[in-house]
């Protein structure tokens, strides 16, 4: 009878042990998600022809994203946004040459339509990059625009009924600035190329445009899409914040009658007012460069102060809100056109780890650029150098890419690849998983509203309640170099229980008793209060 009571009790230990594993390190169990169906969501954002090869050319494709579904929701993402996959002469492609088709060299518009099905079947919303700023230089409506302008008399202006072409991009008959370029055939008309002088720039004032991008949304609709990210949102008109939101009001407001759930995140390189303003759009999602990119919020925090975030955290709810009470912001660490992540952050995983951390608690819909959940490399300022091969592993060439033909060779990742960091508890990969994990199980993250409790907000020490649907958390930040307890027993969160914590190394715990944190180094705690009625 001992024997039996001995061995009931080591069981139910194993079994909480286990339970205790799923809540707290990202285990399998999903008795504790609580995951919404709703434009809130973790974005994976993928270069596609660095990603994943399908069959074996070197180049990344669209099955070979469909392939690796498991592992972006295994992951924790329940979103994808896909750099561009349209035709192009480019390796980016970022210059159109064809709006509703797809480029060859990733796969067909079947193959597409098959990863958006897979995609809505694992409960994931598919974005695609749009650039509706400026086509290719190849695209047929400019150079039908050019032949028709080389074709003008000396003096003779152009006649839309004739080439309405001639409208569509931002012809002169004189250099208005270095941005302008020489019509080819011509020695009198010039071009507007804001970013170079071929990707001509489109004339977003003009209807005929924007009924080419009513078809255009419809074409990809038709497809599944789920939402757009709006490239260079500043510059259909440069720096005309007005004009450019009126842009943006349309096109989304024209989508959201087709869809109702449909989602736009909009490229605003700009300051964290400027920003601010552009949610005057109406539109949901600006991405957070104040947040992100080397010298952002989330990365000055690296030196230990939390402060640093919550009080940026707290001022992106007032004034983005202000604008937009319906805003969800969009932050990120780095993105496809800047060093990564692991080079702001000198490759060190410790950092790493809490940069990832940070951005996983903030409000809104975080996006992570493909192999920063492994702390890949870039190298320079070389865009190629910034859309290296995802690392699967550094052994086994299955489904490994050869990258942008114009990268830097040798651009080596000083952490394992996917296969050896899936395997190791304690590696960056896992952290992201754990981090990912606790949005998923804690919607109040994304969703609530912020209040700092200034009591608990002193030095490597900093913490707020986000409150959503009469439930409150806390999240408590605990960044310093050592152990440290942190007394929440004389706050409002004097109630809460603990529900999760992120720390460095998988075996280190986060404790509450009697209102006390025990809180390793650089970790992240959540409790949660009992629920308003």
């Amino acid at each position: 009878m001992k024997k039996r009571i001995i061995s009931t009790l080591v069981v139910l230990a194993l079994l909480f042990s286990m339970l205790i594993g799923c809540m707290f390190s990202g285990g399998d169990d999903d008795a504790n998600l609580n995951i919404i169906d709703d434009n809130y969501r973790n974005y994976y954002e993928i270069f596609v022809g660095s990603f994943y090869d399908s069959d074996g050319d070197g180049m990344g494709d669209l099955n070979g994203v469909t392939e690796k579904l498991d592992y972006i929701t295994d992951l924790g993402c329940n979103g994808i946004w896909l750099m561009p996959i349209m035709p192009s002469p480019t390796y980016h492609k970022y210059d159109v040459e064809d709006y509703e088709n797809v480029d060859s060299a990733y796969g067909t518009a079947e193959d597409f339509k098959k990863l958006v099905d897979a995609c809505h079947e694992k409960g994931i919303r598919l974005v695609i990059d749009l650039v509706m700023n400026h086509s290719s230089s190849k695209h047929p409506w400019f150079t039908q625009a050019c032949e028709y302008l080389a074709g003008l008399k000396d003096g003779e202006q152009p006649d839309l009924s004739v080439c309405p072409y001639a409208g569509y991009y931002n012809f002169s008959n004189e250099k208005v600035s270095q941005t302008y370029y020489q019509v080819p055939g011509t020695t009198n008309w010039w071009y507007e190329g804001s970013f170079w002088s071929e990707m001509p720039d489109l004339n977003m004032e003009n209807d005929a445009v924007r009924k080419e991008f009513e078809n255009i949304a419809d074409y990809w609709m038709d497809l599944g899409v789920d939402g757009f990210r709006m490239d260079a949102a500043m510059h259909y008109t440069e720096n005309a914040t007005v004009a450019n939101s009126d842009v943006l009001n349309w096109y989304y407001t024209y989508c959201k009658k087709r869809n109702p759930e449909f989602y736009m995140v909009s490229e605003v390189w700009a300051s964290e007012n400027v920003i601010a303003d552009y949610y005057g759009s109406e539109t949901p999602s600006m991405f957070n460069f104040d947040a992100g990119t080397a010298k952002g919020k989330l990365s000055a925090t690296r030196k230990g102060d939390p402060n640093i975030l919550v009080n940026a955290m707290l001022k992106y709810q007032q004034d983005f809100s202000a604008k937009n009470p319906d805003y969800i912001d969009a932050p990120f660490l780095t993105n496809h056109d800047m060093g990564r992540i692991a080079n702001v952050l000198v490759n060190d995983p410790e950092k790493i780890k809490v940069a990832a951390g940070l951005l996983m608690t903030m409000n809104g819909s975080p996006f992570v650029y493909y192999g920063e959940e492994i702390g890949m490399n870039s190298a320079g300022t070389k865009d190629e150098n910034k859309r290296i091969p995802m690392v699967w592993s550094k052994t086994d060439n299955t489904g490994m890419t050869d990258g942008p033909a114009d990268m830097d060779q040798g651009i080596e990742s000083p952490f394992e690849g996917v296969d050896v960091q899936e395997q190791d508890e304690d590696s960056i990969l896992n952290y992201y998983k754990r981090a990912l994990r606790l949005r998923n199980e804690n919607p109040e993250i994304a969703r609530g509203t912020i209040e700092k409790i200034d009591s608990l907000c002193d030095g490597s020490v900093a913490a707020i309640t986000k409150t959503y649907d009469k439930s409150t958390i806390g999240i408590v930040y605990q960044l310093g170099d050592s152990n440290s307890f942190v007394n929440i027993g004389d706050t409002q969160l004097a109630d809460a229980e603990l529900v999760g914590y992120l720390t460095l190394k998988s075996k280190e715990e986060v404790r509450l008793t009697q209102g006390q944190l025990e809180m390793p180094a650089k970790s992240i705690a959540i409790v949660r209060l009992p629920k308003q009625e």
